[in-house]
């Protein structure tokens, strides 16, 4: 049966169960004020009212289900319609009691608990129509956990019902469990992450109105329920109130959330944009056909980055200019101006190739205030500066000089690897592309990771081609927190590396927003994954040190397994917790494979981060190195500093395998504690 006839059908059966509900129930009123037997069994009332409740469930639920493409505000829309509606109906009945609250008609039992009725329909299908709708907002990105507890929250719910039918006592004390149960499920808000700030406004809006809505209906029954005492049993349901309470405290949690997200909203954007503008500079090599669209992303990419109000790119051994948002005319006089302020010496190492980072700083006349000037180099050699402006004074701050100063790094790469890959269809394409490759990839890896007075680092790495896809990384997130990432791409060679590129372009932008490693995993393979290739992937391991709490936080993506030596129980033992390489699920089902843990760590531990291309190296015999080995290595040798157990670990290796050639690539990361 498709969802489209199961809405008609349990909308037919809705209708029908309120008219059959209204008859009986006015039956009995009209019994009870003439002390008549109405025939009617006394539980037919709340069995009719349990049939109407499902089959409205059924019909909201099917309707939800139809829609099934509908973004989360098109949800909040549902419900803000279905209350109008409701309300605006509710409403012409009240305004009956205006015109003709002083007559007879009134004042007559029946027509007053008829007109009670209709609204207690009303509200009833306005609450569970917003319940439907939160239960597709509580199970945004569900889990079995969750699915569990709502499952017992909904039985509990609609078997409420079942107390009035049966009459069974003490069924408040059920009400509180029913409560206490929705209490419970609310505070699952994982959707308001993913609202952009445009939709939180709107979400706002609505989420205020159905506020309003809930308020008018529970001021309107309670009325009646106050001048009219003897009206049906039906409004000391259970069900009526749990619903209602739980309605109204999702509506007033999802406020209040997205309230307190707001000022956050604009900062994830921009880190989101920040990763995307990275991608694309990272893929022109693939998409473009020349040089100078290559220099217009990398324009476009800085501008929507910073918010500029102006900017250009001059080329140094060429007239061309890019220009966004000013003319060349005036780019001359604003470039004059910045070589005769206090940036001028700056500026002038900057432009003649000798300063190789970003620099920002105030311009004293004029419409701009503040500038960021970055140089544009391509193998080594400066090609061009890319001018940012801003009308405000001190408009650049750290972070977006570090950013676009990665920008324009991977506008060199991705030139540099554009002239090799045209060169390489008419020459020795490998020869060319190597060489370029390497230095693409030397840069990209660090001299060094950083450290605090709680740890030390020693790294290692050796490509087994020309280049690699290896790659480790650290990010100071603030005093106490350090990031940590290594990965491995798969396959090897210039594609492994451009991957690489791109995974060190998501470690930076991500890093600084300071997620939990799960958090980081989800939305790296989000990132990540429509720069791949269907058959590529990218392994991580992502650390989070915390020397403060003496704690690391950890998550894996189908990395090799990290070794841990436990001073205290002078024992190594590898980490086992799940995880799925980046780009192999793309999608939100990502998040199920991720596997989060943490540990306390202390003086004289040692946490040892390899890739695959360690345990896996053979020596002649076609044995690997495998796993024991390098456990053993390491417990022998765990007394020494980091930079001995590296050594000591490369020279076991080298000697297991004979000074056989490399198969894959070696990498190796030691964190001592001290």
């Amino acid at each position: 049966m498709s969802k489209k006839l199961t809405a008609q059908i349990a909308l037919g059966i809705s209708i029908l169960a309120w008219l059959t509900l209204s008859i009986v129930d006015l039956s009995n009123q009209f019994s009870t004020a003439n002390n008549m037997d109405s025939g009617f069994f006394d539980w037919l009332p709340n069995f009719l009212f349990l049939v109407y409740s499902l089959s409205v469930f059924a019909f909201y639920k099917s309707r939800i289900e139809v829609a099934d493409r509908l973004n989360l505000v098109d949800l909040l829309w549902k419900i803000f319609v279905t209350g109008m509606l409701t309300t605006v109906v509710s409403l012409a009945i009240r305004s009956l009691d205006f015109v003709l609250g002083g007559t007879q008609l009134m004042k007559n039992a029946l027509v007053v608990d008829f007109l009670f009725l209709i609204n207690l329909g009303l509200l009833t299908a306005f609450i569970i129509a917003t319940l439907v709708v939160w239960k597709r907002l509580i199970l945004y990105q569900k889990t079995k956990r969750l699915l569990m507890f709502w499952a017992i929250f909904e039985y509990a719910l609609f078997g409420s019902i079942l107390l009035n039918l049966l009459a069974i006592p003490y069924s408040e004390y059920f009400l509180i469990v029913i409560v206490a149960l929705g209490l419970l499920v609310s505070v699952n808000m994982k959707w308001v992450a993913y609202l952009s700030f445009k939709q939180k406004w709107k979400s706002i809006l609505l989420l205020v109105l159905i506020l309003l809505y809930l308020v008018y209906f529970y001021i309107n029954l309670s009325t009646y329920r106050e001048l009219y005492p003897y009206l049906s049993l039906l409004t000391n349901s259970i069900f009526i109130r749990a619903a209602f309470v739980f309605t109204s405290t999702y509506a007033v949690f999802s406020l209040l959330v997205i309230l307190f997200n707001l000022p956050t909203t604009s900062a994830f954007e921009q880190k989101l944009n920040e990763v995307l503008n990275f991608q694309r500079l990272s893929q022109s090599i693939q998409t473009e056909t020349s040089e100078d669209q290559i220099f217009d992303i990398l324009l476009d990419s800085a501008v929507r980055t910073v918010e500029a109000d102006a900017a250009w790119i001059e080329l140094k051994n060429s007239d061309k200019v890019f220009l966004h948002e000013i003319t060349y005319d005036e780019a001359r006089q604003i470039k004059t101006s910045i070589s005769e302020s206090d940036l001028g010496l700056t500026h002038k190492n900057l432009v003649s190739g000798e300063q190789s980072a970003g620099v920002a700083g105030k311009i004293k006349n004029g419409l701009y205030k503040s500038v960021a000037v970055f140089p544009i180099r391509v193998n080594e050699i400066q090609e061009g500066v890319l001018y940012l402006l801003k009308e405000v004074r001190d408009g650049f701050t750290r972070e977006l000089i570090e950013i676009t100063g990665t920008f324009s790094n991977q506008a060199g790469i991705s030139i540099a690897n554009f002239r090799m890959l045209s060169e390489a269809l008419s020459t020795e394409r490998y020869k060319e592309e190597l060489k370029i490759a390497k230095q693409v990839q030397t840069k990209l890896l660090p001299i060094a990771l950083d450290t605090n007075h709680d740890f030390e680092v020693s790294t290692f790495t050796v490509a087994a081609d020309e280049v690699g896809g290896d790659y480790y990384d650290s990010f100071k997130i603030d005093e106490t927190k350090t990031a940590l990432i290594i990965g491995d791409v798969s396959g090897k060679g210039t594609s492994a590396a451009f991957h690489m590129a791109q995974m060190k372009g998501v470690f930076l932008a991500l890093a600084q927003i300071d997620l939990p490693p799960a958090q980081f995993l989800k939305r790296a393979n989000l990132a990540i994954s429509s720069g791949l290739d269907k058959t590529s992937f990218v392994t991580i391991s992502y650390f989070i040190i915390d020397s403060a709490g003496k704690t690391i936080d950890f998550a894996r993506a189908g990395h090799a397994p990290s070794l841990y030596f436990n001073k205290e129980k002078n024992k190594a033992e590898y980490f086992k917790n799940k995880g799925l390489g980046l780009g192999i699920i793309r999608g939100d089902k990502y998040s199920n494979y991720i596997q989060q843990s943490s540990f306390t760590y202390n003086p004289g531990d040692i946490l040892i981060l390899y890739t695959d291309g360690i345990t896996e190296a053979k020596n002649t015999d076609n044995d690997e190195y495998g796993y024991d080995r390098l456990l053993e290595v390491i417990e022998k040798n765990a007394d020494m500093a980091s930079e001995e157990i590296k050594e000591r670990v490369i020279k076991d290796l080298y000697s297991f395998c004979n000074d056989k050639p490399l198969q894959d690539d070696y990498s190796l990361v030691v964190i001592k504690f001290k």
